[in-house]
């Protein structure tokens, strides 16, 4: 069967025709978004085949059309830029950890038809259940939860946060083992303290992640996710809470804002917290001053700010 190629604006993608419908089995190219057509020489297009998009580094977002019907092994695996995904919405069979190392993937979003009830969320690419589908494929590995048709539902949320609480129940040293047989090759480091540090990191993402979206969570939930990020704040003895707020969210407002309603942010570890943000993000800096009782402070830092 002959394989065809399908321009698009920096790069193109590699098909063939079988029984009327179009299977894409490659792509070749530096776009770094790639919408894919539903359809291509009069024929549908259903199939993303095997490593279709494998270790396009350049790929930051992608647009699947709503004719596809599978997508299959691997076809975005080491995707290492790739933040999202936009998905029809039906029900989609997928092969093998599509999304294997796709370390900044942050939405899967799914096109909602108008009349849509499924989804606790509203609108037709809901942003809460967008970021809880892409941890769920990624952070949490929980490849069941890769459902289209389901997501965003109360028992869609309720299969998610059961994964959440067995990740946050587990021990901090879980899978240190293999990564001290796999080597520095393969994770960088052997380092006990520095694997544990990370696997807390990973709880706190997640308990962050689930609290700004907070639709259906249980009371249990809310409270064990505010207790461990209180657990891990600045100033404590391991402070994971803070590192994840100060060195991945520092301009966004809607973490920071967070943490600081946590409770995260308290006289004791403030000036902790101002001198560790210095001069990088004067927006979350001004934000936490403006809610502490340190008027003086406030004054002293907009005075050294060049206005």
């Amino acid at each position: 069967m002959q394989e065809r190629t399908f321009e698009l604006a920096g790069g193109s993608l590699h098909y063939e025709v079988k029984d009327g419908k179009a299977w894409i089995n490659g792509y070749a190219g530096t776009d770094s978004e790639v919408v894919i057509p539903g359809e291509l020489d009069g024929c549908p297009v259903t199939v993303l085949g095997k490593k279709a998009f494998l270790s396009r580094k350049q790929l930051r977002k992608i647009t699947l059309p709503d004719t596809l019907e599978e997508i299959g092994d691997w076809v975005f695996a080491y995707c290492s830029n790739l933040r999202e995904v936009s998905l029809p919405d039906k029900r989609l069979v997928f092969g093998k950890t599509i999304f294997q190392e796709c370390t900044t993937l942050e939405r899967i979003a799914i096109r909602r038809k108008e009349s849509d009830t499924t989804a606790v969320g509203q609108g037709n690419t809901d942003q809460g259940t967008a970021e809880l589908l892409a941890a769920a494929v990624t952070a949490m590995d929980s490849y069941y939860l890769l459902d289209t048709e389901a997501a965003g539902s109360k028992e869609w949320l309720r299969k998610w946060d059961a994964r959440l609480l067995a990740l946050m129940h587990a021990s901090d040293t879980d899978g240190y083992s293999k990564q001290v047989l796999c080597g520095e090759e393969d994770y960088g480091s052997t380092d006990l303290n520095n694997f544990i540090r990370e696997k807390r990191k990973g709880k706190v993402r997640l308990a962050l992640l689930r609290l700004l979206y907070p639709m259906e969570i249980s009371a249990d939930l809310r409270k064990e996710s505010e207790q461990y990020l209180l657990a891990h704040t600045a100033g404590s003895e391991s402070d994971e809470t803070w590192q994840v707020i100060w060195k991945e969210h520092g301009d966004d407002r809607a973490y920071y804002s967070l943490f600081q309603k946590l409770g995260c942010v308290n006289n004791g570890n403030l000036d902790k917290i101002l001198s560790d943000v210095g001069n990088n993000y004067p927006e979350m800096k001004a934000f936490f001053l403006s809610g502490s009782n340190t008027a003086g402070k406030a004054e002293a830092f907009f005075d050294d700010l060049d206005l």
